[in-house]
């Protein structure tokens, strides 16, 4: 009998035992956190908020982010069978996986998002997508972030020691006991500001805001 390995991957059974092992994992890096209390603050005192960063650097996000499961945040990923895999793991991080991407189930789900970060107030957004181009701003999070009178915090992350794959993105891996340094920008307001809501004029200028952070 045909072994179905897709079937077995996605089972709860085998999510729980991968999650519990990330956590393992993640839990020996050391992490710094860098300008967290303004946009938390700002998150606390009724202020919605889009975390926004590179795919790149996505997998270190699970050794600080699962603080934030309190907000019942939200994030989109992709409709794939590895964004099957990466729900099952959202979900037990306390996080809320909305399906859907650039190529497929996009605006179905940006205004499920949209929905979920008018209600938490704070959400994540990939802003490359899930198959790039590297160092690309897509305008689904301006989009996003508009719609649901947001402020961006653009995300920094990087580690001292690092793996990176031969993918297009060249994605982070940190090793174990890996430095890690989470470093939030500064607040981006879309709304209010003289009236300006053109939405490839913000994407550029977030674009110039996050490329620096790549890791080439």
């Amino acid at each position: 009998m045909a072994i179905n390995t897709s079937r077995i991957i996605k089972s709860e059974l085998f999510l729980d035992a991968f999650y519990g092992i990330l956590r393992a994992y993640c839990r020996t890096f050391r992490i710094t956190i860098i300008n967290e209390a303004p946009w938390m603050d700002y998150l606390q005192k009724g202020g919605s908020v889009l975390l926004c960063g590179w795919h790149q650097q996505f997998f270190a996000t699970a050794a600080y982010f699962e603080k934030y499961q309190k907000f019942s945040p939200s994030l989109m990923i992709s409709q794939s069978n590895d964004g099957d895999i990466g729900a099952g793991l959202l979900r037990r991080a306390g996080w809320r996986p909305i399906r859907g991407s650039s190529s497929k189930g996009g605006m179905k789900a940006l205004k499920h998002l949209i929905r979920e970060l008018r209600r938490s107030r704070l959400a994540a957004h990939i802003v490359d997508g899930p198959q790039g181009p590297a160092g690309i701003v897509k305008p689904g999070a301006i989009t996003l972030a508009l719609a649901a009178r947001a402020v961006i915090v653009p995300v920094s992350i990087s580690a001292d020691r690092a793996w990176f794959f031969n993918s297009w993105d060249r994605f982070m891996m940190p090793k174990p006991f890996a430095g890690i340094r989470f470093a939030f920008g500064e607040m981006i307001h879309l709304n209010g500001s003289e009236g300006k809501t053109d939405v490839e004029a913000w994407r550029r200028q977030l674009e110039s805001v996050m490329r620096p952070f790549l890791i080439p």
